[in-house]
């Protein structure tokens, strides 16, 4: 009876002191690299951290974030081929030159993206539905929304006929965004005129071009090389008293007049799920690309009362947000 308790104590003992060494060994470390085609870290960075620490991963703990950024698109592909020689086992793109240089760096690892274009023009992706390769994510073109903007504009300033529209005719999907603007523009009886702008270089020949032709209005498609100058744009179109309308409330924030589209910081924190299902095994294959379901209106009074314009009451109260 003595030998059978000393042997049941043992057994206790061995299994306790094994069940506490386990519980001691430190989280398995899951390392994920974000490329961004950007200066450094940016809010929608910081809302993408947001969303895994919502799902319970913490840096440090078992997670590990490998940063990279340029605005250098020279670079961009360096720092891409730099991840994936790090092993990451996940690849966060943040914007297309991020998107197709992590493309290009790799065919094995996973790649979430967040990127402002068409993925299945760009050749990202064979289909939303579908995506196919080791390529998901989301994508923030809407065309839904560019009649919607172009409306929005003419209820802000009744009087408009003339509106230019700063566009990247090189951006996937733009060609598609300018012809439903087009159409709206018709129906509006307003005039468009179109001013591409492919980098920083040519800004200042598309400001020229647009106080020649007089318009009364600005209206600018989101993307990476106009968001990138935006301040630019603000501080043009207040020294003009040019009303204007983008997709992303980045701009307005900036100075712009208003904006309707995405939350870019909501889509971001939504990257994080991707991130967390094919940590878990979900190949991205089976993973839909998705579009952003939720939109808000921005009005910047502030610059309204700058530029002398008056926001009509009926159309102020249906801003998400006004900045004052």
């Amino acid at each position: 009876m003595t030998n059978r308790i000393l042997i049941w104590l043992v057994a206790v003992f061995f299994l306790t002191t094994v069940s506490f060494a386990e519980a001691q060994q430190p989280a398995k470390l899951r390392r994920i690299g974000y490329l961004a085609a950007a200066k450094g870290p940016s809010p929608y960075f910081e809302a993408f951290r947001q969303g895994l620490r919502d799902l319970g991963y913490g840096e440090g703990q078992n997670l590990a974030i490998v940063f990279r950024a340029s605005e250098d698109l020279n670079q961009i592909a360096a720092l891409a081929a730099e991840l994936v020689q790090q092993k990451v086992e996940v690849l966060v793109a943040q914007g297309p030159a991020a998107v197709r240089a992590a493309r290009l760096a790799t065919t094995s690892i996973p790649v979430v993206f967040g990127t402002s274009g068409d993925p299945v023009e760009a050749g990202f992706v064979e289909s939303l539905a579908r995506p196919g390769g080791n390529l998901t994510g989301m994508s923030f073109l809407a065309l839904e929304l560019a009649a919607k903007r172009l409306e929005l504009l003419k209820e802000i300033t009744p009087k408009i006929s003339r509106v230019a529209i700063l566009t990247n005719r090189t951006h996937p999907g733009e060609q598609s965004e300018f012809k439903e603007t087009q159409a709206a523009a018709q129906a509006l009886k307003i005039s468009l005129s179109a001013h591409p702008v492919t980098s920083g270089a040519e800004f200042n020949g598309a400001y020229e071009a647009i106080l020649k032709e007089r318009a009364q209005a600005l209206l600018t498609f989101p993307d990476a090389v106009t968001v990138a100058h935006r301040d630019s744009l603000a501080e043009f179109a207040l020294k003009r008293r040019l009303p204007t309308m983008f997709g992303w409330n980045q701009y307005v924030e900036a100075g712009g007049l208003a904006s309707y589209g995405p939350n870019l910081s909501d889509a971001y924190r939504r990257l994080a799920v991707y991130v967390d299902k094919i940590l878990k095994g979900t190949k991205p294959a089976d993973l839909p690309v998705e579009r952003p379901h939720k939109f808000e209106f921005v009005i910047n009074l502030k610059t309204a009362n700058q530029i002398g314009l008056t926001i009509p009451p009926n159309v102020l109260v249906r801003a998400n947000r006004v900045i004052r």
